[in-house]
């Protein structure tokens, strides 16, 4: 498909944007045609759409603006900088790691570039029990088709595979195991590991680096550092924002923002949409604002070998297996995942002091398998004096679907090579044996704050449906109790889907796009 994007007028490198060290008037007032809530997948492509057609949009981001030159390539760096909760974001009971990116260009910054299209058993449920019969497979077909060709999503080159995936692919064999080799938006991969801390190479063809570059080209403009506070209505319809511009290091209100806008694009997350929505008392008749929340919970059982790996370099995740992965087969889907010393060191625990050290001197010898499971819509977001709370647990049939994964991840550990295995919890729990998968694992009991489990993948916290008693947003991406006021992010998907959902993301905000255009010509 032809790409529609303005490269004649893009800058060589860098992006314009206004910063919190920009801003010297306290109090800033702009009248536009459109305000996008967020600068990630939603929200950028939601930001070039709106802009292509010629109108004037402005893009507000809570986070900063890091370029790619100020990429450290040290993951407790950049989760410092561009990371929600510098890192720090989770459940209520601290037990799921909810790692969300808050920069420009939002969690595409620092994800793993994996790209899935939904597969059609979702599409099938969501017309079936949510009502989206416009979200068929032929309608989806031309939006993924669009982003695959946007972002150059193509299957991992041989030469971009990992070297502890080439062991897990061996493992798999002898157990005749199906592999699959990952799809990523990566261009011309230099291999060096460091995804989750952001591509300085700008191989990663993040919105940082695509989608925002190509709206401000037709005339987006695009603030960080500004955190949306409040979304307007009047007579049902969305009005515009109330926004703050703080200074990240400082923390201080530099200025308070007023953006009157006849759309509105809230495209900031399932866990902040839902949060904005609550604090402008908006969009919430059906009193499911918040609700629905999954996660995708995972946890990565390492493998020690031998020799000496060095699975730290090319493709963070080079292969998969979905063999189980639809809920009728089993529901959870293993990924191989290269590490940094930083990850390494809270994906297992061995203990402190002499074990810690034996451990990760030994860093070399590891190799990562991550169980991801398709969980129950059963968490909720909200506002709790204050402050917002993910209250949310594994549930315990999902919790039954992760230790059936654990034990197939575990015996493709062993069969490529392995002689010991880490489970990652709050005690140090191993596996020394083949023998002993069944009774270690299968002993394995739900309890709150006992594993260290890691989410990339929030998502459900505005469901999308036709009913809108049951539902926050229409199946065009408005929300049914304001128009004009449409969500553009994870928080839409009804149910969790079972895979990285970045494309599904990235075809529903073109989809949606196209949408608003129509009606708002």
């Amino acid at each position: 498909m032809a790409k529609t994007i303005p490269t004649n007028t893009m800058p060589a490198h860098g992006l314009k944007v206004t910063q919190a060290s920009d801003i010297n008037d306290g109090d800033i007032h702009l009248d536009v045609d459109a305000v996008v809530i967020g600068s990630g997948a939603g929200g950028a492509i939601s930001a070039y759409e709106l802009a292509k057609a010629g109108k004037k949009v402005v893009v507000l981001e809570a986070g900063r603006y890091v370029p790619s030159e100020k990429f450290t390539e040290m993951m407790a760096v950049s989760m410092d900088a561009m990371y929600a909760d510098h890192g720090g974001q989770s459940n209520s009971a601290g037990d799921i790691a909810v790692l969300q990116g808050t920069c420009v260009g939002g969690s595409t910054v620092v994800n793993a570039a994996l790209c899935f299209r939904t597969p059609d058993y979702y599409l099938d449920l969501w017309a079936r029990d949510y009502g989206l019969t416009n979200l068929t497979p032929e309608v989806l077909l031309p939006y993924f088709e669009k982003v695959e060709a946007n972002l150059s999503i193509e299957t991992n080159k041989s030469y971009e595979t990992s070297a502890g995936a080439e062991l897990l692919r061996t493992g798999m064999k002898k157990l005749s195991l199906p592999d699959s080799s990952a799809k990523r938006n990566i261009r011309d991969c230099v291999m060096t590991g460091f995804c989750f801390a952001g591509c300085k190479s700008d191989r990663k063809q993040s919105m940082l680096v695509t989608y925002l570059p190509w709206a401000a080209a037709y005339g987006a403009e695009i603030y960080a550092d500004t955190r949306a506070t409040r979304i307007l209505a009047k007579n049902g319809k969305a009005s515009g924002v109330e926004a703050q511009v703080v200074d990240p290091d400082t923390k201080e209100i530099k200025a308070s923002v007023r953006i009157n806008a006849p759309i509105v694009v809230a495209a900031a997350g399932p866990i902040q949409t839902p949060l904005l929505l609550q604090r402008s008392n908006l969009a919430n008749s059906s009193g499911q604002v918040g609700k629905n929340f999954a996660c995708h919970p995972t946890l990565s059982i390492t493998g020690m070998f031998d020799d000496n790996v060095d699975n730290f370099h090319g493709a963070t995740h080079s292969l998969y297996m979905d063999k189980y992965t639809m809920p009728e087969e089993g529901g959870y889907l293993l990924l191989d995942a290269v590490q940094d010393p930083t990850e390494a060191s809270f994906q297992a625990e061995p203990g402190t002091g002499e074990p810690y050290m034996a451990y990760m001197s030994r860093y070399r010898n590891a190799v990562r398998l991550i169980t991801l499971i398709h969980d129950q819509n059963v968490g909720e977001v909200n506002w709790n004096n204050g402050a917002k709370e993910i209250k949310y647990f594994v549930d315990d049939a999902d919790f039954e679907i992760m230790k059936a994964g654990l034990k197939t991840n575990a015996r493709i550990l062993f069969a490529a090579g392995a002689n010991k295995l880490h489970i990652p919890s709050s005690q140090p729990l191993s596996i020394d044996s083949e023998n002993d998968i069944d009774s270690v694992i299968g002993g394995l009991k739900n309890e709150p704050a006992r594993y260290r489990y890691t989410s990339f993948h929030p998502q459900g916290t505005c469901r999308m449906g036709a009913d809108p008693a049951k539902t926050v947003v229409s199946p065009t991406g408005e929300t049914h109790d304001v128009h004009n006021l449409y969500v553009v992010d994870a928080s839409l998907l009804p149910t969790s889907i079972g895979y990285n959902p970045s494309e599904t993301v990235y075809a529903l905000a073109h989809y949606i796009n196209d949408h608003i255009n129509r009606v708002h010509s």
